[in-house]
Parts: C-alpha cells; sequence; structure tokens
C-alpha cells in the first residue's frame, strides 16, 4: 500500500474545515478547559486568524492524505511555527477516517509531513496535542517528538 499526500482542492477544504472546527470544539470541551460556547467562539477566532485566505491562505499545507489513491484523512502542516523561531513548522492537524486507525498510516503521514517540512527549509516540526488523547501522545513520541510543555487543571 502507497500512503501519500495530495494537496486539497478547494471543494475538499470546505467540508474538512467545518468538520475540524466542529472536532476541534468538541476537544476543547472535553478537555475541560472552556465551556462549548467558549470553545465555539475560540475556534471560529482561530479559523479566522490562521487561515484567513483558506486553502490558499500562504504558508499553509492542507492535505488528504492517501492510500493507494484513496483518501482516507488529512494533514494540516503550516511552514511557521506560530510562536517559535523561523525554521520550525507546526503540524495543526493529522486526522485519519476511523476505519484506518491502528495501521501504521498515521506513523507513515508523519514521517511524509517531515519530507514536506525539510522540502521546505524547516528543521523542526511542532505540534499541540490534547492531555487526554494518549493514543496521538504515544504516536507522537514513538517519532521522537518531546513535550515542551504541559498544562494541568483541576476543577474544584
Amino acid at each position: 500500500m502507497a500512503l501519500t499526500l495530495r494537496p486539497a482542492s478547494a471543494e475538499e477544504y470546505e467540508g474538512w474545515s467545518a468538520a475540524l472546527l466542529s472536532a476541534y470544539v468538541d476537544e476543547i470541551v472535553e478537555s475541560g478547559s472552556m465551556s462549548r460556547e467558549a470553545a465555539e467562539e475560540k475556534g471560529r477566532r482561530d479559523d479566522a486568524e490562521l487561515l484567513p485566505q483558506g486553502a490558499a491562505t500562504p504558508g499553509h499545507l492542507i492535505f488528504r492524505v492517501e492510500v493507494d489513491g484513496q483518501p482516507i484523512g488529512w494533514l494540516w502542516l503550516a511552514l511557521q511555527h506560530p510562536r517559535a523561531e523561523a525554521g520550525v513548522g507546526f503540524i495543526y492537524d493529522i486526522t485519519l477516517d476511523e476505519a484506518m486507525r491502528g495501521r501504521g498510516h498515521g506513523r507513515a503521514a508523519m514521517l511524509l509531513a517531515e519530507e514536506e517540512a525539510r522540502r521546505n527549509g524547516l528543521h523542526a516540526l511542532a505540534l499541540n496535542v490534547f492531555g487526554h488523547n494518549a493514543r496521538a501522545r504515544s504516536l507522537y513520541g514513538s517519532l521522537g517528538y518531546r513535550e515542551t510543555s504541559v498544562q494541568m487543571r483541576k476543577e474544584l
């Protein structure tokens, strides 16, 4: 099976953008850091700030992850970390269809993201992952990502 990254079309982008926003809001709420209303506002604000020109926003690469030409997920790679030095990219999203998880496709897609980053002159990649997402944290750790910050919260 050949796993590849293909730039998303404008039509694909529209569907992905709406689904990503919904999933992002759900993750924020599940993390316990915000109410749904606050998370929805943050999601809209972040989307407008990060992708003001949608899929055509300079410095942002939005790919379909494909296996043998069939779409199985998404990868969003920014060529500049929002708060880091030059040469550090940022993975905003990697999502695989539920049925395709646990087969090594996430690892392969992350390795392709690293190749794309190198092709674009980057020397490092960063990402955020919600603390409750043990599966993703395990994958990233196995690929050599290290924790650089940990936020914690306790409801009283």
